[in-house]
């Protein structure tokens, strides 16, 4: 399977999806073309609404679709959407409405466009509200399976997809679950927990590990919220040590989730990779290696967190 980004995934999964349920709907904000919802308004053209620049109004109408029967998927940037979070907060949460918020463009990874494009603070405030779930797939095949599980789950959803490919992580038989975790690589030495557009990377830092004699395990935590806590404690109470990788800021993510689950259930060392400061324009390889998100950078904060 070919190197795919998820978003690309998503509009895939969305028609054939949408040809078997007639209650699917999408919502954009002028940016079909990018979130990839512009195919699915060409096959089912009744079923599809660009509400203009307007991304309060387009929650609030997919809302009232969602009240109405409807599954509604609101799409935009993941800054964009996630930045109207009052609305999301009263008329999506507080409702608890059948919508299914997706947003792409997720993290630094974007590139070039910029820090005004950038999605890297919206795990942190939908993970605030009690009954939205997160969901950040790391390939084609779960970006596709993920979609298919929000049109059959009940309630609000975040979907965060990417704008770059990623090449497939996810073994030939995987099937997403909420709130379970799939181990891609098992390990004694250090848990290393990683989403969306990192995984992979992740998985390239424990093959570089292994030359020194570092047994890491990789999780994919697709599933943000709710957590896989049986998976993140059975692996910590083995490895004594856990990193979390994540192309979001390193306040709220995936890392602070972990962190606090730690710190409740089972204390363990724990690092925090993610994007500190604000992001920038710049090619999407380079502002991961910037930030210690690629395979090289996180290999060498794994040996220094170790003392190896």
């Amino acid at each position: 399977m070919p190197a795919k980004a998820t978003r690309a995934a998503f509009g895939e999964a969305l028609i054939d999806l949408g040809a078997r349920d007639e209650r699917i709907v999408t919502l954009d904000a002028d940016l079909s073309k990018s979130t990839m919802t512009a195919k699915f308004a060409k096959t089912y053209p009744q079923r599809a609404f660009n509400v203009g620049i307007a991304e309060s109004h387009m929650i609030g109408v997919g809302a009232g679709l969602a009240l109405a029967g409807r599954i509604p998927f609101v799409c935009s940037f993941a800054c964009f959407v996630v930045g109207r979070f009052e609305t999301i907060r009263i008329s999506v949460a507080y409702t608890n409405a059948n919508v299914k918020i997706v947003g792409t463009h997720a993290g630094i990874a974007i590139g070039e466009d910029g820090y005004s494009q950038m999605g890297l603070e919206d795990i942190a405030c939908l993970r605030a509200l009690p009954n939205v779930a997160i969901v950040q797939p790391a390939d084609e095949l779960e970006a596709k399976q993920a979609v298919a599980w929000a049109v059959e789950y009940q309630g609000p959803v975040y979907l965060r997809l990417t704008r770059q490919s990623l090449e497939p992580v996810s073994p030939a038989d995987y099937r997403f679950q909420l709130g379970r975790w799939a181990t891609l690589r098992p390990g004694t030495d250090v848990t290393v927990i990683a989403t969306g557009g990192t995984v992979f990377n992740a998985l390239q830092a424990a093959t570089r590990l292994e030359a020194d004699g570092i047994s890491a395990e990789v999780l994919n935590a697709a599933s943000i919220k709710p957590l896989d806590e049986a998976a993140l404690l059975r692996s910590a109470s083995r490895t004594k040590h856990v990193v979390t990788v994540e192309d979001h800021a390193i306040a709220g993510g995936l890392g602070g989730a972990v962190a606090e689950t730690l710190a409740e259930l089972r204390p363990t060392p724990l690092k925090r990779l993610g994007v500190t400061g604000f992001g920038e324009s710049g090619d999407p390889k380079g502002l991961y290696a910037k930030h210690g998100l690629d395979a090289a950078g996180i290999t060498t904060s794994i040996r220094k967190f170790l003392g190896r």
